[in-house]
């Protein structure tokens, strides 16, 4: 059985990514910072496996990866949808704050990417996704603006490394605020992260930008 894993699986993309990998008959398993999300995640999802790590704990997350594989196998996908989503001018956050939004935006996905992109290298195939926003940066979200971009660039230099032995890297960037029901539905969004991993090797793309479903 195809496995997959979901690091960031809160309500709203991370789940409906979930879903729809389960819907597919992929082995589960989901990743989140605290039991309280991981319980809401798993009854919302359909009880898949469960592991409790901090995406800017780095052994935390890598025992949690290797737990992952020890249960189900070198997954086939993984999806990096931690983030901290806040609102923050210029000069609002001091140093130690940016330094936790970059942790969690950016180089979890990074300890995450690299923990397990070598495996599929060696395997020949593999996809790893991650969630992306900001298309154009916001003044009034400078932490989050910085850190999509970072996630952006990361995809780039992950497919450099690994992208010619098999292992397929994009982001999926949403450019607007996600709601059940309205024009960034996350279970229309979720679609895009299937389409990804199940592109043909010769037409991967490396980003989607999802702007909206037509109302």
């Amino acid at each position: 059985m195809p496995s997959a894993v979901v690091i960031g699986a809160g309500p709203g993309i991370g789940q409906a990514v979930a879903r729809r990998f389960a819907r597919e008959g992929y082995a589960l398993t989901l990743i989140t910072r605290s039991e309280r999300t991981l319980r809401a995640a798993a009854e919302a999802v359909g009880a898949p496996s469960t592991l409790v790590a901090d995406s800017t704990d780095e052994e935390a997350l890598r025992r949690a990866l290797d737990e992952a594989a020890d249960r189900h196998g070198l997954p086939d996908v993984v999806v990096y949808n931690a983030a901290i989503v806040r609102t923050d001018g210029p000069g609002d956050l001091s140093v130690e704050e940016h330094k936790n939004a970059w942790a969690v935006n950016v180089v979890g996905a990074l300890v995450a990417a690299a923990h397990v992109a070598p495996a599929m290298a060696e395997r020949g195939s593999g996809t790893f996704l991650v969630t992306s926003g900001m298309p154009k940066p916001d003044p009034r979200r400078v932490s989050l603006s910085l850190g999509k971009a970072g996630v952006r660039a990361l995809v780039t230099l992950l497919d450099a490394e690994w992208g010619g032995r098999g292992v397929h890297f994009a982001s999926v960037t949403v450019a607007g605020a996600v709601a059940p029901g309205g024009a960034f539905d996350p279970d229309d969004i979720a679609g895009h992260y299937w389409r990804l991993h199940t592109q043909p090797r010769g037409e991967w793309q490396g980003e989607v930008l999802y702007t909206g479903r037509p109302g």
